[in-house]
């Protein structure tokens, strides 16, 4: 397991604050003569459980790649929230089925293509920050959205940030080559990606389900 190197600067930012509020504690506590054993310790025990949790949302885990040229692989960690037919008004005018994955805090954030492909299309947007799982997160919040060209199939995928999440890093490219499996990008805490699949694709998951990045299968191709 290595941390993800968007990870490092935020884990500097958690180590220094955390060791700031101590040195305030510590003055505190000598200043005026209150020390406590069990206060120090419950801070000392919280303050290794926020690092560790820190270090922990930006790991990249090792995986077992399902590679299937006929299908489609979760592009995340987290729990299927949605499985419905929508209707698509970026790139492609058209109708979709998109199946949603939500990432709580403690699941890995680390994003991966689904597919291999060429990558046609590719665009950031800047927006609002309200709950990833509700339906207009898509749309409102800050998201990335691309579209993959695999052989005669057309698949788009999109990464949202949530209330939490400040931050999405995508390593698209219009153009560049990838392979399923391979390393997308990564949403900064609690978020959502949608995968934006035909129609007539076979969905193999259901609303609900936990699924693992690189090794669940979500659908197969016709």
């Amino acid at each position: 397991m290595r941390i993800h190197r968007e990870g490092l600067s935020t884990i500097l930012v958690v180590i220094v604050a955390l060791a700031v509020i101590l040195a305030v504690i510590l003055a505190v506590i000598l200043s005026f003569s209150l020390y406590n054993f069990w206060i120090v310790s419950l801070f000392v025990l919280l303050s290794v459980y926020l690092l560790l949790q820190t270090m922990l949302f930006f790991r990249i885990p090792n995986r077992n790649i399902l590679l299937r040229d006929d299908g489609i692989v979760a592009p995340a960690d987290g729990r299927i929230v949605m499985i419905e037919e929508v209707m698509v008004n970026e790139f492609i005018q058209e109708k979709r089925l998109q199946i949603s994955i939500f990432m709580n805090l403690f699941n890995v954030h680390v994003n991966w293509y689904p597919c291999k492909g060429n990558i046609v299309y590719y665009k950031y947007h800047a927006g609002d920050k309200m709950v990833a799982w509700h339906p207009k997160s898509s749309e409102k919040n800050e998201h990335t959205t691309l579209f993959l060209k695999q052989e005669k199939h057309l698949i788009g995928v999109r990464q949202i940030a949530g209330l939490i999440a400040r931050r999405v890093v995508c390593q698209a490219k219009t153009g560049k080559q990838v392979l399923q499996g391979s390393e997308m990008g990564i949403i900064k805490f609690g978020s959502r990606v949608d995968v934006l699949l035909p129609v007539d694709a076979r969905i193999v998951v259901e609303k609900g389900q936990k699924v693992w990045g690189c090794e669940t299968l979500l659908a197969v191709l016709t």
